[in-house]
């Protein structure tokens, strides 16, 4: 079938709205009509080529969410019309992803960067018939339609807005993921969290469901700032205006008990 997908032709290059042609799927796959989907910093390193594919064109976008028009025969937990979030692939076999860590799969790049499915066929290719690459995190969703692996694919609600949803795939479940799997924060506790975008106020939200009863937002934005106390920041620290170290010991003079940094940047 014929799509518009947002191809990037070359290292760094912008991207361009392309018809391109999308192929059967095989029968562990599912076909999603696009609603909508986020764009991630790791969409900007891959299309620079910092991380992912070194192979151009490609096709990008994994935070996508969608109306499911056709499933593979190997695919009975998902049906034609389910409404579904997409996220990073995994082969959901191998003992990592058994014990409950999928995120850690043994053939996570091959299945999110290396440009192509794991058998090294492609479902993209311009209208020559050339194969682009694609199957970035088993979905390349910055196109009208993707295709996505069974494992990759989470039915949500009907009556959930799918426009907005998309980031759950991605940004809000490695901020929330941060928070409730890798620290563990506990009741009554205090959490530093520096960088108030999708990642750090997802990780905030989860700060406030995990009943931690400090939570500190820092940023440089005071309208980020601003909402992360609606949504639970008991306290704010604009980093461009205050020592951050200093109004840390002025809250908690023992410090904080654990810490999400979302930056990668030292005067944040």
């Amino acid at each position: 079938m014929e799509i518009t997908a947002a191809v990037v032709k070359a290292q760094g290059s912008n991207f361009e709205l392309t018809k391109v042609t999308l192929d059967e799927l095989k029968s562990d796959e599912v076909l999603v009509k696009i609603v909508a989907t986020g764009i991630c910093h790791t969409d900007m390193v891959a299309r620079d080529f910092v991380m992912g594919s070194p192979n151009f064109p490609v096709i990008l976008g994994h935070e996508g969410s969608g109306i499911i028009e056709r499933v593979g025969e190997d695919v009975h937990h998902l049906n034609v019309g389910d409404h579904v979030v997409l996220t990073y692939g995994y082969c959901g076999e191998c003992e990592i992803c058994r014990s409950g860590t999928p995120a850690y799969c043994y053939e996570f790049f091959t299945r999110n960067f290396s440009g192509a499915r794991v058998d090294g066929s492609h479902n993209h290719h311009d209208l020559e018939g050339k194969p682009i690459n694609d199957n970035f995190f088993s979905q390349s969703s910055f196109a009208t339609y993707a295709i996505a692996h069974k494992n990759n694919v989470i039915s949500v609600p009907k009556d959930a807005p799918l426009e907005i949803l998309g980031p759950l795939g991605c940004g809000f479940q490695t901020g929330a993921g941060a928070i409730i799997n890798s620290l563990k924060v506990k009741v009554g506790s205090s959490v530093l969290i520096t960088g108030t975008g999708a990642v750090g106020l997802a990780a905030l939200m989860a700060a406030k469901a995990s009943s931690a009863t400090t939570i500190i937002a820092v940023d440089i934005n005071d309208e980020r700032l601003e909402f992360s106390k609606e949504i639970g920041a008991t306290h704010t620290i604009n980093s461009l205006r205050e020592d951050v170290a200093q109004r840390i010991r002025e809250i908690l003079p023992n410090g904080v008990q654990y810490g999400v940094d979302t930056t990668g940047r030292n005067e944040v």
